[in-house]
């Protein structure tokens, strides 16, 4: 598997093993719903539209899109149909440190899952 193929399974990994995460198309595109409706992340690892490379689309807290596109534009982008929200584009195409995907995908699931399970995320979490 090449290092994109090994960083859309990372994340498909990381998003499966929230709670109450499914996969299932939307667009074209694997995407990840919780309890089955609320989208907050999508993979597209043959691009979409006008760009040719493998990437996602991530929900984010207010303010993360700006500060990572200023921080790395070469990895970090605003995507169409969604980055009015706040959402975040990612090149994965490019280098990342263990965890940073990870940390993508935990992130944008915060963002749009009910409190119970959030709260019941951060019980999972060390030293909660």
């Amino acid at each position: 598997m090449d290092d994109t193929g090994h960083r859309i399974a990372q994340v498909r990994a990381a998003a499966l093993a929230l709670p109450e995460v499914s996969e299932r198309p939307s667009h074209g595109a694997p995407t990840f719903f919780v309890r089955e409706k609320r989208t907050f992340l999508s993979i597209f690892p043959d691009g979409h539209h006008d760009d040719d490379f493998a990437h996602l689309w991530c929900a984010a807290e207010p303010g993360a899109q700006p500060a990572l596109i200023a921080s790395d534009p070469d990895r970090f982008f605003r995507p169409p149909y969604v980055g009015h929200r706040g959402w975040i584009g990612v090149r994965l195409d490019r280098a990342y440190d263990d965890g940073e995907l990870d940390e993508l995908a935990y992130d944008a699931y915060r963002q749009v899952a009910p409190v119970t399970l959030v709260r019941r995320l951060d019980d999972r979490e060390p030293g909660a």
